[in-house]
């Protein structure tokens, strides 16, 4: 019986699918996205191949493109493999070109593309195929928050890449990584190209695990209705977005403040310097606010100082800073990310959102060290971006995010859309 619902469920979705010109007018794409407990990364589940299947995927804000596990359980009447040399592997990057013996099946082919795929919690790399199929998104019905039917790309492209890549560092039965980062074949680009779309996207990451959030493909702020008749994009501030070498988002923080005292002047941290450590990274496969070891230094102590002693135990994990749940600490600080420019827009975040409930009567502040020299001066994690609409126009090089959280109106990521059976 199970067996039966399942197939009349996978057949409604390849119906909806079909019954969708491919090419069909939307000005919104949405990805519900919800967040794994065990490991605090985001997971999507796309509907891929066909007939269209879900595939349980990991979200890499900084990731180049889409790459599956094809060695187990890939299985599909349109999957192809672009030819060495071809259009698409221009497209792709890639001029290498890969030869698999024995018989043809996706990721295993001969005289095909090669494309170097990384897990992002591993930084593994591995080198698989560049394949292209069936790719099914959920549209979002013209002047309304409800979805509508799904929309697809018949040929987008994706690495088929090495079984190891997923066995170490992500969450169990995730069969690949979803890349959004800026790239010519990244989900965003591939979207915005296919449908026309403007080239951008806005996260509203829930904190929660059952309710889902959503990651919006092309103009929210023009194009989503105003939710209960609020404008929640009303507070939305701009900053310059800058693309490194290796195709990540990065931002300037000039300064950093809590409770209005300044860790470093401005001048202490580094400006964005593309290819080299500096700057500020955002990232959804770091959970937390990570800081170089010195500025971190100068946060842990500058943020201690504004609560009592006799309220701190000892750290948990990799957490530096800990305090006794039970002592009635009436406010923890808020830290302030004076954002580009002395007296830019603020990125505020309160002590409640910095806390993390590290083990039983123990809580924990929820910033990293990243070492002598880390990737990026300052990363923004997940948890910075959870609860706030973050506006990536790369059609602009703009980020765009909300001066005030949405809990201010009322509102969590989860109630924007019905989600609960997408």
């Amino acid at each position: 019986m199970a067996y039966i619902l399942d197939f009349l469920a996978l057949s409604l979705l390849f119906f909806l699918s079909e019954s969708v010109s491919p090419t069909t007018p939307s000005k919104l794409l949405v990805l519900p996205v919800q967040q794994d407990a065990a490991t605090g990364l985001y997971l999507a589940n796309l509907h891929k191949r066909t007939p269209l299947t879900n595939v349980p995927v990991v979200v890499d804000l900084n990731g180049k493109h889409l790459w599956v596990n094809c060695e187990q359980k890939y299985s599909s009447k349109t999957y192809q493999a672009p030819f060495c040399h071809s259009t698409q592997c221009s497209r792709a990057n890639t001029q290498q070109c890969l030869s698999c013996p024995g018989e043809p099946r996706p990721g295993c082919h001969k005289n095909s593309c090669a494309l170097m795929s990384t897990n992002p919690i591993t930084q593994q790399t591995g080198l698989g195929e560049l394949g292209l199929d069936v790719l099914a998104i959920n549209s979002l019905q013209a002047g309304s928050s409800q979805l509508g039917p799904l929309v697809t790309v018949p040929r987008f492209l994706f690495s088929c890449a090495p079984s190891f890549l997923v066995q170490k560092g992500l969450p169990q039965n995730i069969q690949g990584v979803l890349g959004l980062g800026y790239s010519p074949i990244s989900l965003p680009n591939q979207l915005a190209s296919h449908f026309g779309l403007q080239r951008q996207f806005t996260t509203c990451l829930s904190r929660y695990y059952n309710p889902k959030g959503a990651i919006i493909f092309g103009d929210a702020p023009t194009n989503l209705p105003h939710f209960h008749d609020q404008d929640i994009f009303r507070d939305l501030a701009y900053i310059p977005l800058t693309i490194t070498p290796q195709g990540e988002y990065n931002v300037r923080v000039n300064a950093i403040r809590i409770n209005q005292h300044s860790v470093f002047p401005s001048n202490e941290i580094s400006s964005t310097v593309p290819g080299h450590s500096g700057g500020t990274m955002i990232s959804t496969s770091t959970s937390y606010l990570t800081l170089q070891q010195s500025l971190y230094q100068s946060f842990i102590q500058l943020f201690s100082q504004q609560l009592p002693k006799q309220a701190q135990v000892k750290p948990v994990g990799s957490f530096g800073l800990c305090f006794n749940s039970k002592y009635k600490i009436t406010a923890y600080p808020s830290v302030e990310l004076v954002m580009d420019r002395p007296n830019g827009p603020v990125w505020r975040i309160s002590g409640e959102d910095l806390m993390v409930q590290a083990q039983a009567g123990v809580t924990c502040l929820g910033v990293m060290n990243g070492g002598v020299q880390p990737r990026a001066e300052i990363t923004l994690g997940a948890r910075q971006l959870e609860e706030n609409l973050v506006v990536f126009d790369l059609a602009r090089s703009r980020l765009g995010f909300t001066t005030s959280p949405l809990r201010s109106h009322g509102i969590k990521c989860s109630d924007l859309f019905n989600l609960v059976n997408a």
